[in-house]
């Protein structure tokens, strides 16, 4: 086992990765900005090393000042957490020549998986579904006429390099396309450095359903199951949770054993999450991996006791997986709210300030991943989180109304964050039956947009209860 990690990451994951490695009998060293100099992590690690100002290209995104801060503390492990280096198969290499273990997997799947466009094709060779699509565009050879005939319209155009909404556009014509592809190339370019596209047959309403694994170096495999993912605005996910509801026993198992299938076909090592949208209830369609913790990974930990970081920095240390599918637990439901600071009356525009108190919720059944405290101060660089708030309950209205609980105890001031959206989705209707996909956070707005009680004070009702603002 390693006895020094370097956390190369901020904010609640950098806390969550730290308790783990804390648990394990493992120092944490943080790696952290000028902007965070005085975050919660580096207030609570073993170690701390400035690695650079605030502008994450020269600190967080700075190969050579994570790797340096890693040598000289001694550690011989790196943990990225998720964004910034987590997905990037250069910081693995470099990793791999110096003899310091990067947690994730091989620098090959990375670069694999993250090219979606490839990530489709491996894929179809292992025989799992994906939508009707094309290989990567380019303006100098792009055939409108076949593209059209081989994913139809309506046509999404994604980045091939990355995700998260950018470089993604919408066309429901040959006209339209020819419009929005460059919009699309220059997006991606911009976020990615690599202005490649490729096409996918849009679904109207689909569900965003993703399944949790777990591999490791002896060539175990296991699912962790389904995390519902659908409630989300502009590509960005709001409320998670799982299991999925209103889904068939055997779509969750085409689900886990096409994402198995996945892993073994690229001999995936670490934590990671394989995304399908499912349309008309059974079909369903791989459309990427994320080789890394995810956000989310809370509500698998609820529904199945296991704990995920601590178990990915058990097998990049080579240990063994050591239960079997058929041991791994599904109880109950579980269900997790992101609260950002943003402004949901300005189109969810990013808040930045000092929060001037804060308690988090509690009671039974909830669990609370945040580095806030008061007198924290949000700085303007990065993503907007502040914290997640879960639910377990044995069902999953029990589930639900735990959260809203939680929700309406939760107290953040100073700065205006999305607790009210989020206590509005968990009353929707629809949200309460489990007839959730990729359109509802949007008609939920509209809803509230067309309603008499409308007004400019904001998207929960004056007696939600809530101390966030």
């Amino acid at each position: 086992m390693f006895k020094k990690i370097l956390i190369a990451n901020r904010g609640e994951i950098a806390l969550r990765i730290l308790r783990a490695c804390h648990d394990l009998g493992i120092q944490g060293v943080l790696a952290y900005s000028d902007a965070d100099r005085d975050s919660l992590p580096v207030q609570l690690a073993d170690e701390a090393v400035c690695i650079g100002p605030g502008p994450a290209a020269r600190s967080y995104n700075h190969i050579p000042s994570i790797l340096s801060a890693a040598l000289a503390t001694g550690c011989d492990a790196i943990h990225p957490g998720y964004g910034f280096l987590s997905e990037n198969a250069t910081l693995a290499e470099v990793c791999h020549e110096v003899n310091v273990t990067f947690i994730g997997p091989a620098a090959d799947t990375i670069r694999q998986m993250g090219d979606k466009a490839t990530a489709r094709s491996v894929a179809q060779a292992a025989g799992v579904p994906v939508l009707p699509g094309s290989s990567s565009l380019h303006d100098g050879r792009l055939n409108v006429r076949e593209l059209t005939r081989r994913v139809g319209f309506p046509m999404m155009l994604k980045a091939a390099a990355g995700g998260g909404g950018r470089g993604m556009r919408i066309a429901h014509d040959d006209r339209e396309l020819m419009r929005l592809l460059p919009l699309a190339q220059a997006e991606a370019q911009a976020a990615f450095s690599d202005g490649s596209i490729y096409a996918e047959r849009f679904l109207e309403r689909p569900r965003h359903i993703e399944v949790q694994i777990l591999a490791d170096k002896h060539g175990n495999v296991r699912s962790l199951w389904e995390r519902d993912c659908s409630a989300q605005r502009r590509h960005q996910k709001l409320i998670e949770e799982g299991p999925a509801p209103r889904i068939s026993k055997n779509l969750r198992e085409s689900l886990s054993r096409d994402a198995v299938k996945l892993a073994h076909e690229i001999d995936y090592v670490g934590a990671g999450t394989f995304e399908f949208l499912v349309e008309d209830g059974e079909k369903h369609y791989f459309i990427e991996a994320n080789t890394r913790i995810q956000v989310e990974h809370p509500v698998t930990e609820l529904i199945t006791g296991l704990d995920l970081v601590t178990w990915q920095i058990r097998i990049a240390g080579g240990e063994e997986i050591d239960f079997e599918q058929k041991r791994v637990p599904l109880r109950g439901h579980a269900v997790e709210a992101r609260i950002n600071a943003e402004n949901p009356d300005d189109e969810f525009r990013p808040v930045a300030g000092t929060v001037d108190a804060y308690l988090a919720p509690g009671g039974p059944g909830i669990r609370v991943d945040s580095h806030l405290y008061p007198g924290y101060t949000i700085p303007t660089n990065y993503d907007s989180l502040l914290a997640k708030v879960i639910a377990w309950g044995p069902t999953r209205l029990e589930a639900i109304v735990r959260l809203e609980r939680a929700l309406s105890e939760t107290l953040i001031t100073g700065v205006e964050t999305t607790v009210p959206f989020l206590q509005r989705v968990l009353r929707d209707p629809e949200f309460r039956a489990g007839d959730v996909s990729t359109q509802l956070v949007a008609e939920v707005i509209g809803r509230h947009a067309a309603s008499p009680e409308h007004g400019q004070s904001g998207l929960a009702p004056p007696n939600a209860g809530s101390g966030a603002r």
